[in-house]
């Protein structure tokens, strides 16, 4: 290490001691971090990769406080790599080219290579992100890239397929736990003030697996407990620094299954003021967002399904909405789609359809595909009357043509019976007409 790089370590401990409790408390090794067993465990593409020094350019794929800009400082520190940041909300392609000329500069005067990172790569531009081309494919730089948004839409071709993406996971309630618990034992570069168990529970649940919510609440809280007084961090101290009240409810426990199914009942019910209500309370109560947007989406097919054939995407877009925004902002699509299909027209007919076609095909031997409508791609499966007397039905009215769609044995059968209920009452009236022509009774 040369003795600029000395000063600038100096200099970067002495920053650190006066910093926030997540800069404080971020892991000095592989063997700190909190979480992403799943890039750190034995064995691991990323571990090893980082173990070896076998370094390539990356993109850290995740939602905020997963450890992206903790990965991204290790990867320099445990290859001896010099670490240069970018934030790409204020950074430009000068930025970049001055970066790059001092990674070229190091890298020619033998002081090793640079690892850049690029915090929002997202947010770089075109421009922005080619401009990083030349130092990336040379190898002048690491690139390290950490983004919120799906890197393989947001991220320019030419720069993703020359990294490799990782994802980062949020924290579970047990991992963040134990962190709080690291933070608050140690007088050094934690708080060095304790925690009730109470309290570590509910801020565990309450930020979301992130863990740069959690250190800066349990912060936060550790101030307004001491200057009360008090001798530990309380759950009412928790409450005031997340600036909400604290919410019982067990993710694992009766709580949860009981709250999902007085959500889903309401919303059966068409009543929006309960759905919203509960909805609130799971979201407020920590609740993963995606748990209870990927229930919305259920619910959008079995009790309204044909009745407003919107619902389905309205209920999709919101679990993206989550994956995209997260929370608390993504809490607006949420209760959006919860008001929607409160008030959405009801039928079960899809429920009904399904659970009739799961019956009848588990029912007996399998039936045979009609010769007429299998493919028929060669002359000799044709000259045994393969895919022949097949009707094209656009040459009809309608569209519609009488023939056998169904097996022999259960010709006839009929699986889906329409309600009058939204937009399903215009889906029976054709049904109707069709019906007429192919000679079924509904």
């Amino acid at each position: 290490m040369t003795a600029d790089d000395l000063f600038a370590a100096n200099r970067e401990d002495l920053t650190r001691a006066q910093a926030p409790l997540p800069a404080r408390m971020r892991p000095r090794d592989l063997a700190e971090v909190q979480g992403q067993s799943h890039l750190l465990g034995e064995g691991a593409a990323f571990r090893s990769m980082v173990e070896m020094g076998k370094l390539s350019s990356l993109i850290l794929w995740g939602p905020p406080g997963s450890g992206k800009t903790t990965l991204a400082r290790l990867i320099s520190t445990s290859t001896g790599a010099h670490f240069e940041q970018l934030s790409a909300t204020n950074a430009g392609v000068k930025d970049v080219r001055e970066v790059l000329a001092r990674a070229e500069q190091r890298l020619g005067e033998g002081r090793g290579r640079t690892v850049l990172f690029i915090d929002e790569i997202h947010r770089f531009n075109k421009a922005q992100q080619d401009a990083l081309l030349p130092g990336v494919e040379d190898g002048i730089i690491i690139l390290v890239g950490a983004t919120t948004e799906n890197p393989f839409f947001e991220v320019n071709g030419p720069l993703i397929s020359r990294a490799t993406v990782f994802r980062t996971e949020p924290l579970t309630p047990d991992e963040v736990a134990e962190l709080i618990e690291r933070a608050a034992s140690d007088s050094m570069r934690g708080t060095g003030f304790p925690i009730d168990v109470a309290a570590t529970e509910a801020l565990a649940e309450r930020v979301g697996g992130d863990a740069r919510l959690a250190l800066n609440t349990l912060e936060m809280a550790s101030t307004i407990a001491q200057g009360r007084g008090e001798g530990s961090v309380s759950e009412a101290a928790v409450a005031e620094a997340l600036q909400r009240r604290i919410i019982r409810y067990d993710r694992a426990g009766d709580r949860h299954y009981d709250v999902i199914s007085a959500f889903i009942k309401s919303m059966r019910g068409s009543d929006p003021d309960a759905a919203t209500y509960w909805l609130q309370m799971m979201v407020e109560a920590g609740e993963d967002p995606k748990f209870i947007a990927r229930r919305m989406i259920v619910f959008a097919s079995e009790d309204v399904g044909l009745a407003d054939p919107t619902a389905l995407a309205i209920a999709h877009h919101a679990f993206r909405s989550v994956e995209v925004v997260g929370l608390p902002e993504a809490n607006y699509a949420l209760t959006h789609a919860a008001l929607y299909l409160s008030l959405a027209p009801k039928s079960n007919t899809v429920t009904g359809a399904m659970h009739a076609g799961i019956e009848i095909v588990t029912e007996g031997a399998p039936g045979e595909v009609p010769a007429h409508l299998r493919s028929g791609a060669t002359q000799g499966e044709k000259e045994m009357g393969i895919g022949v007397g097949y009707i094209y039905p656009h040459d009809e009215e309608l569209s519609v043509v009488k023939q056998q769609y169904l097996p022999d044995a259960h010709e006839g059968a009929i699986l889906y019976r329409p309600k009058l209920s939204g937009a399903e009452r215009a889906i029976a009236e054709r049904l109707e007409k069709i019906d007429t022509i192919l000679n079924k009774n509904r």
